[in-house]
């Protein structure tokens, strides 16, 4: 079922991506899957990891190197997409290239998705909209209600003159951002979930456990003196840095239960996409029961508040009710997870779903009582960006 070939590289196996296939790309290699071996069949949230793990166990043929991959929806009762797949090609990961080098050379000269005329974009919700709603639980908060921090999101409804060429949007998100973590997992019925995720939920290695947080960003700009001061800015931000501190405790307190050692950072990193620069910290544990599996960690931990909120349930409920979308797979988390239990499951953000000649894409941002909703608009707008290059879109219309 799996196959690792030494003379195939990441680069290989981003260009055979095609409709149907599943890739995922990390630091520590990338997968293409194709074919359904099994599926897993809806059923309560309260037992996926069991069944899903089950799924494996049954279907594994007694290959070591089998593997479930999926997606987890972002609510408890949302459609989870999970399976086994009947092949898995392997290879290292995508190359850092040097930084001297890539500040000279050309943009990947994949085709960009759409080229054959304008695309046609609506936001969900207007921006005006949208930036009411983040004052409204501003209001809230300061008025001593129990929320302290939620994530409202928007969505972008993009329609392009033809086919979206899912592979092109792909190698552009994967080669702007290699330190990341990009994946198109096939949804069925012609549609996939594509994106560059720059953070990781939980990765499992024998007991070796690691998370890494984000929360608290500014977008990156065009002049370095001037990114750079806008990067010391983020960090210095106690506004960021109190909703960051939010997203941490909350990773440890899930992990602690679960771990014999875990080591939190005092205070965060700074960490930088193509479009975006992240306040990060990377959470370090053993395990303290060895069998505890990849997918049984995500699911502990998940929606942490860098996609929920605090309290998670006042925060859901408002998220459920001020969204004029149906979040899906957004906010989710996404990836794999072997035999032995060791895995990768990223959350699931600078994501869109594609099908035929439309695509929605999803940018949210956390509010706290020192949120503001212009600037939280401009936060989706640069988050946003991720996408709306790789397409060929400069600015939303």
């Amino acid at each position: 079922m799996s196959t690792t070939l030494a003379d195939r590289t990441a680069e290989d196996l981003l260009a055979d991506h095609a409709p149907g296939r599943s890739y995922f790309g990390s630091r520590r290699g990338v997968l293409l899957a194709e074919g359904e071996r099994a599926m897993l069949e809806p059923g309560p949230a309260a037992t996926l990891v069991e069944r899903a793990e089950r799924l494996l166990a049954d279907h594994a043929d007694g290959d070591p190197d089998a593997l479930l991959l999926g997606a987890l929806p972002f609510a408890p009762g949302g459609v989870a997409r999970v399976f086994v797949p009947e092949r898995v090609r392997r290879a290292p990961a995508l190359p850092i290239p040097d930084a001297i080098a890539a500040a000279v050379a050309p943009r990947p000269s994949a085709p960009v998705p759409g080229d054959g005329g304008p695309w046609h974009v609506r936001p969900l919700p207007e921006p005006g909209v949208y930036a009411a709603a983040v004052d409204e639980a501003v209001r809230q908060m300061r008025a001593g209600g129990p929320l302290q921090k939620v994530v409202l999101a928007r969505a972008l409804e993009l329609t392009a003159p033809e086919p979206i060429d899912v592979g092109a949007l792909l190698r552009r998100l994967a080669l702007r951002d290699p330190h990341g973590y990009a994946f198109a997992l096939d949804l069925g019925e012609g549609a996939t979930l594509v994106g560059a995720s720059p953070e990781l939920l939980v990765s499992r290695h024998g007991d070796l456990v690691v998370a890494r947080p984000l929360a608290g960003s500014t977008p990156r700009l065009r002049d370095p003196g001037e990114d750079h001061a806008g990067a010391a800015a983020l960090f210095r931000s106690s506004k960021d840095r109190g909703e960051h501190a939010l997203v941490v405790d909350a990773v440890a307190a899930a992990l602690t239960p679960l771990c014999a050692e875990l080591d939190v950072p005092p205070e965060p990193s700074l960490v930088r996409t193509n479009a975006m620069w992240h306040l990060a910290t990377t959470v370090v544990g053993r395990l303290a029961d060895p069998s505890t599996t990849a997918l049984e960690l995500a699911e502990a931990m998940h929606p942490t508040p860098a996609v929920c909120g605090t309290p998670e349930r006042e925060a859901a409920a408002l998220i459920a009710d001020v969204e004029p979308f149906d979040r899906g797979p957004y906010a989710g988390t996404v990836g794999w997870q072997d035999a032995s239990g060791d895995g990768e499951w990223v959350v699931t953000i600078r994501c869109g779903i594609a099908q035929d000649d439309r695509l929605r894409v999803f940018a949210g941002a956390g509010v706290v009582a020192g949120s503001r909703g212009v600037d939280e608009l401009a936060e989706t707008q640069a988050k946003f960006r991720t996408f709306l290059s790789a397409l060929g879109v400069e600015e939303q219309r």
